[in-house]
């Protein structure tokens, strides 16, 4: 009962906080402005553009995956490289629910490998 409420209170934390980077986004004095894109209620995307002399640019894009319980199962984060002109991987987290717990899964992109390779001292296993 007490993992039950922690999930509740943790994902109403989570929620609270993109709320507030939302409603900062439209403030003035704040330089990144958020650009979400929805699917049947569920965010798909998100662009982050960041103000630099009166000139919106490119600065992060975020791309989200469901399963058929519209349960987050993936997140790609991605960084505008100028030079190329391009967006970069960066970031992949999974998730995977099962009757007892969730596991999150980090992974950084590799250039080399062009993969995301795993970071496996940030899995973290949470009791639903």
């Amino acid at each position: 009962m007490k993992t039950l409420n922690f999930m509740k209170a943790f994902l109403v934390i989570v929620l609270a906080f993109f709320a507030n980077l939302t409603i900062s986004a439209v403030t003035p004095d704040n330089n990144l402005i958020y650009n979400a894109e929805e699917v049947d209620g569920l965010k798909v995307a998100e662009t982050v553009y960041k103000m630099d002399g009166g000139i919106l640019t490119n600065y992060m894009k975020y791309s989200y995956k469901y399963d058929e319980k519209k349960q987050i199962i993936e997140n790609v984060s991605q960084k505008w490289n100028s030079a190329k002109n391009e967006w970069v991987n960066d970031l992949c987290i999974r998730y995977t629910y099962d009757n007892k717990s969730i596991t999150t899964e980090y992974y950084k992109w590799n250039n080399k490998k062009k993969d995301f390779i795993l970071v496996p001292e940030m899995t973290v296993t949470m009791d639903k």
